[in-house]
């Protein structure tokens, strides 16, 4: 696991600053703590940090073949290298090192941009090939390991593993994308192909880009794409075996590493089934890392503790106290961009604690999106089941007056929260998906906005986003359709960045038997009825592990890493929210209706109302503000 940046000149063959090259490569030293090294010849740049993994003899990098023609710095693990290798040496490649960075290198020069169909892993990689006089950028199908990149005004295209490494070029400019600040108020992050900036993007997962000199920039290139055929011939039988079977071998190709490796057991399903297989895979107790929290509510530790006494693993708890507020800007600087999942302090705890242990660690994320396990999927399809009683234009009207009028009842049981229920019901699918997954809806969302940044949006909203990509999703079943917005959008933008970047922070890398591409293909040929059946998401896979966990792990409500933001607000953060949004840079940027954002504070401290999501939203929004743009400290409100 690795950082990796670069510069290239897409106009000539200029040479560039070997200082420069090295202030942008030490912004990923957290990556990479054991080597780092930079190439430079005219017109381009390489810079690696290494987290050493796989063949920590010989596996440094830039690595060059050897005629030096070909050159790359790779970010990632190819679990089937070996594999690869033996194909490439049958072909007549003659290799160096035993690494999965030389047989990228290889697999370039024997099938060229096809390569990627090869690989079997997470990835983010840049090649260079000097006969070609072209620079080929890849990242993995489901987008675990990132990749930004930007063009100067110069012609300089500068890339890297984080937005920090972009933002070291003094010639990036900085100026904010308000498309990418709505996507971020709306969801909770900025998603693909957009950054915070202006002229920086990231690279979407499943695509490549060819950076030809003397040529335009082009649009990158789609190689993969899950397609939700929900057409397999199999009874449920035979559906489990051939589950576990993929999941096994999975699980054993994430298992290959030269250094200590254990898992994440949080006491949930998914991590609990890696955990299971895991042991057995391993002739030694599996290494096992857990948090848990001082609140009861949010304490899984005690279903960890049963997984880990069932394999009898190597368990290791760390307790965090429900006020562990202090990351805040330290979460601002690591994640460059505005982010605001607040699991991000549990998830940074967590790895924090499992490298005391391990330098590696299986998760279970990505399972809720492939075997249909999130609740909002249940929710989701009583609403279908409803919107398909009535046509889009009885519904609009008639739900949406109720929607409008209906009070905002957080305090009241849930059965009586139905102002929510009503929006979504006036909206068509995808549309009323959007409505779910904001972190703050439309009609809450638009009156933090100035009018100055409503006409600097020029009448964008970010459900653009899922509109576009339900257009690719090619199928009309509707948990298939938002099971491939999630993995095109909340995978991607909230839990995958959120797990590179923590565990990054403490030079762990993380690895995700769940999301093996072969795996997701295969369980998107599954039918719907296969995943959420009578109430229960991820039935099959449920059904499956029965042998394998205790029936509490399995069948229990599932609760995720919660934080108490409620309660902080209305305690020990509530001068720091007020100061920040009332009298902070926030309040300078001109793009927020600062009398709605005091309506919010307001209401919140007096317990009417619960806001603590748009809240922490806006916090983060200026901790991104002050920690990575530099902007005045805070200053304090009235």
């Amino acid at each position: 696991m690795c950082g990796i940046s670069g510069i290239f000149d897409t106009r000539g063959r200029r040479d560039f600053d070997a200082a420069l090259m090295h202030r942008i490569n030490d912004t990923l030293h957290h990556r990479g703590p054991d080597e780092g090294s930079i190439h430079l010849q005219p017109g381009l740049g390489f810079g690696h940090r290494r987290l050493s993994i796989i063949d920590i003899a010989t596996g440094q990098q830039p690595l060059f073949n050897a005629q030096g023609t070909v050159g790359i710095v790779f970010n990632g693990e190819i679990y089937n290298y070996q594999s690869l290798m033996a194909e490439l040496q049958a072909l007549g490649y003659v290799f160096r090192t035993r690494s999965d960075t030389e047989v990228i290198v290889h697999a370039w020069s024997a099938w060229g941009e096809d390569c990627v169909q090869k690989l079997r892993g997470m990835f983010a990689f840049v090649l260079w090939d000097q006969a070609r006089d072209l620079l080929f950028m890849a990242r993995d199908r489901l987008g675990v390991k990132p990749m930004y990149y930007g063009l100067l005004d110069d012609g300089a295209l500068v890339f890297g593993s984080e937005l920090k490494a972009l933002m070291a070029h003094p010639q990036l400019r900085r100026d904010i994308d308000p498309q990418a600040v709505e996507e971020y108020f709306a969801l909770g992050y900025v998603a693909e192909p957009r950054t915070v900036f202006r002229q920086a993007l990231k690279l979407p997962p499943g695509h490549t880009l060819v950076v030809r000199r003397g040529e335009p920039l082009g649009q990158p290139r789609r190689y993969w794409d899950v397609s939700f055929t929900l057409d397999a011939r199999i009874d449920e039988v035979q559906a489990q075996e051939e589950l576990l079977r993929r999941l096994r071998e999975s699980v054993k190709l994430r298992m290959i590493a030269e250094v200590p490796l254990g898992a994440f057991l949080s006491g949930g399903v998914d991590s609990s089934a890696v955990v299971a297989m895991m042991a057995g895979e391993s002739a030694s107790p599996v290494k096992t890392c857990s948090i848990a929290f001082d609140d009861p509510a949010y304490n899984e530790s005690e279903f960890a503790r049963q997984v880990a006494e069932r394999y009898h693993t190597d368990h290791h708890v760390e307790t965090v106290q429900s006020d562990d507020f202090d990351l805040i800007d330290t979460l601002a600087r690591l994640y460059d961009e505005p982010y605001a999942d607040s699991s991000a302090i549990p998830t940074y705890r967590v790895c924090q604690l499992a490298r005391k242990h391990v330098t590696v660690a299986l998760s279970g994320d990505g399972g809720d999106e492939s075997f249909g396990g999130y609740r909002r999927y249940r929710l989701h399809m009583m609403e279908e089941r409803m919107r398909a009683s009535l046509p889009l234009g009885l519904r609009r009207p008639l739900f949406g007056t109720l929607g409008r009028l209906y009070p905002k009842a957080d305090w009241a049981p849930r059965v009586f929260r139905a102002k929510t229920t009503f929006q979504a019901l006036a909206r068509n699918s995808v549309e009323a998906y959007f409505h779910t997954m904001s972190v703050i809806r439309d009609n809450e969302r638009m009156p933090l906005y100035s009018a100055r940044f409503k006409s600097e949006l020029g009448g964008y909203n970010a459900r653009e986003l899922f509109l576009r990509h339900a257009e690719r999703a090619n199928t009309d079943d509707p948990l298939a359709m938002i099971q491939y917005i999630d993995l095109h959008t909340y995978l991607v933008g909230d839990i995958n960045t959120k797990v590179d970047r923590a565990s990054m922070a403490h030079s762990l890398e993380v690895r995700e038997p769940l999301m093996d591409h072969p795996l997701v293909e295969w369980l998107a040929t599954l039918p719907s009825h296969l995943k959420l059946r009578g109430g229960e998401g991820k039935y099959l896979f449920k059904k499956s592990l029965e042998p394998y966990l205790p029936r509490d792990v399995l069948y229990r409500p599932k609760m995720g890493f919660a934080v108490p933001l409620a309660r902080w607000f209305r305690g020990p953060l509530r001068q720091r929210v007020r100061t920040s949004l009332l009298g902070g840079p926030l309040a300078d940027s001109g793009w927020f209706d600062l009398q709605a954002i005091g309506q919010l504070v307001e209401q919140h401290e007096n317990g009417s109302r619960d806001h603590s999501t748009p809240l922490w939203t806006l916090l983060m929004y200026d901790a991104f503000l002050r920690n990575v743009m530099g902007m005045a400290p805070m200053r304090q409100a009235a």
